[in-house]
């Protein structure tokens, strides 16, 4: 792989905590990280907001208001994350679609490729910038613009289930599945505008457990334990 785009849960971050942050969980995932920025690959990560806030669940506040809050709920996990990974010795920028004053940088893909040539990892904050979209279709979105070659969705389950293995221990877990089928079966791997965009555009997408130990690592490196969802004979 060249180029990667990982998305991660905003809850898995906060660890058991469930809002907030576990700053043990965020030094794990920033050494793996680490691990594959050593070894040439381009990193860019986007972290979904959940820990903070969770527009849809609202009801007594305008959409449009609440999912700006997700969006700048996104930004604040964007500028801790990055910190626990520059203190760990990687460089790193913070690109959003609108401006933050001088926490973060206005997105280009001319300005993201610039950071991945001088191996910095790049966070993707504030989603799309736009009400009605959610993080699954920015991180698809970005993944698209700036050419990588696989998204990592990093879960708090191990893989794509044909029903909730929380609820149904007898679940199927799928060792590859194509982005059809997940849309015809509606498997929320990612939302439906993120499906169809992922599929679209030839993007394939890789799921597996954020838990598992050294997941991402062994994810990049061949020891894969999750579902791939494949979106033709292009794949990786």
């Amino acid at each position: 792989m060249r180029r990667i785009l990982l998305k991660l849960s905003g809850e898995a971050l906060a660890g058991e905590k469930k809002t907030g942050f576990d700053e043990e969980t965020v030094r794990k995932v920033a050494a793996q990280v680490k691990e594959l920025v050593e070894d040439g690959i381009q990193v860019g990560i986007v972290i979904g907001g959940g820990n903070f806030w969770r527009g849809r669940t609202s009801k007594n506040i305008d959409r449009t208001k609440a999912d700006q809050i997700g969006m700048l709920a996104t930004v604040m996990n964007c500028i801790y994350v990055s910190e626990i990974f520059r203190s760990s010795g990687m460089g790193t920028t913070i690109l959003t679609p609108f401006v933050c004053g001088a926490f973060t940088e206005l997105f280009s893909k001319d300005r993201a490729v610039e950071c991945f040539l001088k191996g910095q990892v790049v966070f993707f904050a504030g989603g799309t910038g736009h009400p009605y979209f959610s993080t699954d279709t920015g991180v698809v979105l970005r993944a698209v613009e700036v050419e990588a070659d696989v998204i990592l969705l990093a879960k708090s389950i191990d893989g794509v289930y044909d029903d909730d293995p929380n609820q149904n221990p007898a679940a199927k877990k799928y060792d590859e599945i194509t982005i059809d089928e997940v849309i015809a079966q509606n498997l929320q791997v990612v939302d439906m505008t993120a499906s169809i965009m992922a599929r679209d555009n030839r993007m394939p997408l890789w799921v597996f457990g954020l838990n598992e130990e050294n997941s991402i690592v062994n994810t990049v490196k061949g020891s894969f334990k999750g579902t791939k969802v494949s979106v033709g004979t292009d794949n990786i």
